[in-house]
């Protein structure tokens, strides 16, 4: 069992390592994992003997909700409701468009089987979520025409539809369905899927109203609970649990609730394990010596997909709603297959029904080749067709975002001696480029006002701009004992380093800032900082 935990350590940490430098040279950095499953694979250096496509199939399932989740919760509904419809439009009407027309071209032109053609169309029908996001966010691509909000409601909402097809399909396939059955399919995948997202969403937020947690970060893992419910829940009573999760996710991440920044960072370092984990399993389960003698379909499809059916979708839903041609060319460029393909790839492996061709590897190389061509070339193409808008901001369309802003605060005990106690704030004369910001009193908060007085036994908080990064020190302590020569001495007394400065002193309960009159004591504690050349 070590040596599993160990080996799973080591390759996250390759994993996140590889992400930084994947980024440097311009390559997506979750295609890097699915190469580093592959090294890692059958077919690889290291020989992990790994064919378990239901249990790749289960954790991948699991991954994706989270995915999923983040996707809803990360969006920022105001800027995503100004191309709501066109987003819903493209998840839902260009999903079922880019299916078909795909379907049709493997049926017709490449002659495989009609119900596995539209299977092949169907799984590779969504965008990818994580692929789209990661892509906009490392590289800080702000679009015209609030095209990234587009794009990121999209990639995130499309999967459902995706899912619900494919389901369909191989039940088809399996031949033991019939019309009713399947049209009562679609309404449970929709309507309890729907209806299971919203009131897991109210119900999470209900929860993190009424319950008062006393540890930090338990707010994280109700969230995370209820996420699971969300997609368990609908999927045990025939709902959609993808869409359910992705409801509940944007509903609750447009939701006052208590913590939501913690919260944003929680669940973007769990897609971020989530996405290492897909990528790198799914890696880790295809053999590459099998490819060769699907590679030519496989390409022929993905060409195809690329630059017809996609293409043909977008255009379709997106000129009524007379959108620039460019930004409808880069939309279509931007229809990256990734995790969701490959995970129902999967699941048509492990169904029941028969399948002639090997599905899981052509879905697999088409998702290399839209991951390494067209997500490489993102960037490239929004900048030819004039998309990228340098007066946006990209990090502005995932929700809960705020820029940095580089402002610390001080906290100044008033004491009887203080020469601000009892005065008024119009009355003081605070240092250029400060303000004071707040009041502690009596454990009470108070927001202070130019007619406020401060009282002995206030906490003033003061802030102002910090220090810029470039400018760093070094803190370190030292304990006066009762040997040191420096105790009686006063602060300006004392030959310290010309780098060097006292910047606090500990002194039992007490904290002490100093100046050059301040007498060292015994069992002093001295914060010393030292600047950095």
């Amino acid at each position: 069992m070590a040596i599993y935990i160990l080996i799973a350590a080591v390759i996250i940490i390759i994993c996140l390592t590889v992400s930084k430098f994947s980024s440097k040279i311009g390559v997506p950095v979750l295609l890097a994992f699915i190469f580093l499953g592959m090294l890692f694979g059958c077919d690889g250096i290291f020989k992990i003997q790994f064919n378990d496509f239901s249990f790749a199939e289960t954790i991948c399932s699991i991954s994706l909700i989270f995915i999923m989740f983040y996707g809803g919760f990360g969006t920022n509904w105001k800027k995503a409701k100004k191309v709501a419809a066109k987003s819903v439009l493209l998840s839902t009407l260009g999903v079922v468009l880019t299916a078909g027309i795909t379907g049709l071209f493997c049926c017709f032109v490449l002659k495989f089987d009609l119900l596995e053609s539209m299977l092949i169309g169907a799984v590779i029908s969504s965008t990818d979520a994580a692929s789209v996001f990661s892509i906009l966010r490392s590289k800080r691509l702000n679009l015209k025409y609030n095209t990234a909000s587009l794009l990121e409601v999209e990639s995130g909402s499309n999967d459902p539809c995706a899912y619900m097809m494919t389901v369909i399909i191989l039940t088809l396939m399996s031949g033991k369905t019939s019309a009713g059955e399947i049209l009562y399919m679609i309404f449970a995948q929709i309507v309890f899927g729907v209806l299971i997202g919203v009131a897991t969403a109210f119900l999470a937020q209900f929860m993190l109203k009424r319950m008062n947690f006393g540890t930090n970060g338990f707010e994280s893992i109700l969230v995370f609970s209820m996420a699971l419910v969300s997609y368990s829940l609908s999927s045990v009573i025939g709902g959609n649990g993808y869409l359910a999760v992705y409801i509940t996710g944007i509903i609750l991440g447009n939701m006052e609730i208590p913590n939501k920044k913690s919260l944003v960072h929680f669940f973007d370092g769990i897609t971020g394990l989530m996405q290492i984990l897909i990528f790198f399993l799914l890696g880790l389960v295809a053999f590459p010596s099998q490819m060769v003698p699907i590679i030519l379909p496989a390409l022929a499809i993905a060409l195809f997909v690329t630059f017809i059916a996609r293409p043909l979708s977008v255009f379709a839903i997106l000129t009524p709603f007379r959108c620039p041609i460019k930004q409808q060319l880069l939309v279509s460029w931007s229809g990256l297959r990734g995790a969701a393909s490959i995970v129902f790839a999967i699941m048509a492996v492990v169904s029941p029904a028969y399948l002639k061709n090997d599905v899981f590897h052509v879905v697999f190389f088409i998702v290399l080749f839209s991951i390494s061509i067209q997500g490489t070339l993102i960037p490239f193409v929004a900048k030819r067709l004039d998309m990228i808008d340098n007066k946006s901001d990209v990090m502005k369309t995932f929700n809960d975002y705020t820029k940095e802003v580089p402002v610390q605060f001080i906290k100044l005990p008033i004491d009887e001696k203080h020469p601000w106690a009892n005065k008024k704030v119009c009355s003081i004369h605070f240092l250029p480029n400060t303000i004071l910001a707040l009041i502690i009193r009596d454990d009470k908060q108070i927001v202070p006002r130019g007619n406020t007085t401060l009282l002995a036994g206030d906490i003033a908080v003061l802030s102002g701009p910090s220090l810029e990064k470039k400018f760093t020190g070094h803190l370190t302590e030292i304990e006066i004992d009762s040997d040191s020569e420096w105790i009686g001495m006063a602060l300006s007394e004392i030959d310290l380093d010309s780098d060097k400065l006292v910047t606090l002193i500990k002194r039992g309960k007490r904290i002490v800032i100093p100046s050059g009159k301040t007498v060292v004591k015994e069992n002093d504690v001295l914060i010393i900082n030292k600047t950095q050349k």
